[in-house]
């Protein structure tokens, strides 16, 4: 008599175990493990989308000396739980060859994610094994004596590999890049990067304004001007942010945005999040991004006008003169900076100026009709003589009006407690006004100079989040330029046509990248 043999069909494993029962077993997969489980059949790939209508972001941070034994860290840990990567970011110390770690994090994701690596001036986040949470900066040192030679860097201190996932059900996001002529006079192509935003955007949601964007710069390339066309460009709805001062790599699924011509390099690359406007599964809600500034930086003194303006193209710098606020008398760099210090006092002993200058110029985008934009610009102050006072970059104009700022600690810790706060209160209306709206994840992107240096104390920038959204996915960089696109709250007072004056691109501040989601009705 032959024995009976229960049945290995998974439609009959699915029918002995029942639906509630495989979706608790599924959900404690890691994702390749869920991925597979998706592929079983159309019951089992049912119940996995279920569990994969909310969206969701996963970080970890390794510590490891072997960069492969790191990676295999990070993302063992981001891919720990079910979760379909839309995005990737990885952020790579400076010992590590973080092209090759690209390398080793796109093989393991597969080729469709997009994926950009880069190496800022620190990572903000968790240990994929002790889960402690951490603000760290590179050591890098300068090597005096031999000034042809990089930086040295601290081996133990600068062995890091953070990796940040993202799945975001109801869009598409895809990674675009900002293209520069290799050859003289090395046009930086900002409108054509601008029309594949709107292009891609367009394509995906019908309009042609993203929802949200994360900028990657190389090191002066004109981040400023390429900012403001951004900001002229895209819907004010659109929420800009990310580093204005990093080498970096990426990984597009789109074939046409990897492949250029040995004429061209990459300068800049988008990684743009679009409304899917015809994939959109049953029952998924809405996703949002919010953007918030703490501002590090205090004004002094009046306003300028620009009296002369001299340019230098290609040491990027400006020399400049400047008449005092209602003043007709032309001042030299020394007597504009020896006012500022008896503004300024004794109330900071190393203090790093800038100067904020107001830019009203007409933009542009193709062949489009001319506009006007009026913007805010940050240039460092580099020096002066009895004739001139000397700026970082160009981009200034006889005529524009500019107030100095100084790095502020204070200021900085002010403006921290008010990101607390509405912070708070934006969890508080999530709960009051019953629309179930959680957040579940941010990145922040803060300036290198801030720190623990700066504020005397650790992970002060991250504190406004960790204390408000506990257990929440949250991780960033130290940038050399933190983009956030925003109102000027923080810098501008007085009439309404000066508070809409805007700002992209900020200095000693921190920009945080907080994305929310509200349940569709009925989840």
């Amino acid at each position: 008599m032959e024995s009976s043999r229960p049945s290995s069909h998974p439609s009959s494993t699915i029918d002995l175990i029942g639906e509630d029962l495989l979706q608790n077993i599924v959900s404690r997969l890691p994702a390749t493990s869920f991925a597979f489980a998706a592929c079983v059949n159309r019951s089992w790939h049912l119940v996995c989308d279920r569990l994969l209508l909310r969206p969701k972001l996963s970080s970890a941070c390794s510590f490891h000396s072997s960069l492969n034994v790191a990676v295999e860290d990070v993302v063992g840990k981001v891919l720990s739980g079910p979760i379909r990567p839309h995005f990737a970011i990885a952020s790579v110390g400076p010992y590590f060859d973080f092209r090759l770690a690209h390398q080793l994090i796109s093989a393991k994701l597969g080729s469709k994610v997009p994926v950009i690596t880069n190496d800022p001036s620190g990572i903000i986040g968790r240990n994929a094994f002790s889960d402690e949470f951490k603000e760290i900066q590179w050591e890098v040192t300068e090597e005096d004596d031999d000034p042809g030679e990089n930086h040295g860097v601290s081996d133990s201190a600068n062995r890091a590999v953070m990796l940040t996932v993202g799945f975001v059900p109801g869009l598409k996001v895809e990674a675009i890049p900002l293209l520069k002529q290799a050859e003289e006079p090395h046009v930086v192509m900002v409108d054509k990067f601008v029309m594949d935003i709107r292009e891609f955007s367009t394509s995906i949601s019908g309009r042609t304004s993203p929802a949200a964007i994360i900028v990657f710069n190389q090191p002066d390339v004109g981040v400023k001007s390429v900012m403001e066309k951004l900001d002229y460009a895209m819907s004010p709805d659109t929420v800009i942010v990310g580093d204005g001062g990093c080498e970096f790599i990426h990984r597009s699924e789109n074939s046409k945005n990897t492949t250029i011509s040995d004429e061209q390099i990459f300068v800049a690359v988008a990684l743009v999040f679009a409304f899917d406007q015809n994939r959109s599964p049953v029952g998924t809600g809405q996703t949002q991004f919010h953007a918030i500034l703490s501002s590090g930086l205090s004004p002094i003194g009046p306003t300028y006008k620009a009296a002369s303006v001299r340019e230098k193209p290609h040491d990027s710098l400006t020399w400049l003169t400047a008449r005092r606020d209602g003043s007709r008398e032309n001042l030299d760099g020394e007597t504009i900076l020896s006012q500022v210090y008896d503004e300024l006092g004794d109330r900071i002993q190393f203090p790093t100026f800038y100067i904020g200058v107001t830019k009203r110029r007409k933009c542009s985008v193709g062949k489009e009709k001319l506009g006007w934009i009026t913007s805010l610009a940050f240039h460092e102050v580099l020096g002066d003589n009895q004739e001139y006072l000397f700026v970082g970059d160009i981009g200034i104009k006889t005529g524009d009006t500019f107030r100095f700022y100084h790095s502020d600690s204070t200021t900085a810790l002010s403006s921290i407690s008010n990101v607390s706060d509405q912070l708070r209160s934006f969890k508080e209306a999530s709960i009051a006004d019953g629309n179930k709206r959680e957040v579940f994840g941010s990145l922040i992107f803060t300036c290198c100079g801030r720190g623990e240096s700066f504020f005397g104390r650790p992970n002060v920038d991250s504190s406004p989040f960790l204390e408000n959204f506990p257990g929440v996915t949250f991780g960033g960089t130290f940038c050399g330029g933190e983009i956030g696109r925003g109102d000027l709250t923080p810098y501008v007072t007085g009439s309404q046509e000066q508070k809409s004056i805007r700002c992209c691109l900020h200095v000693y501040s921190a920009v945080y990248l907080v994305m929310s989601y509200t349940p569709s009705n009925g989840n």
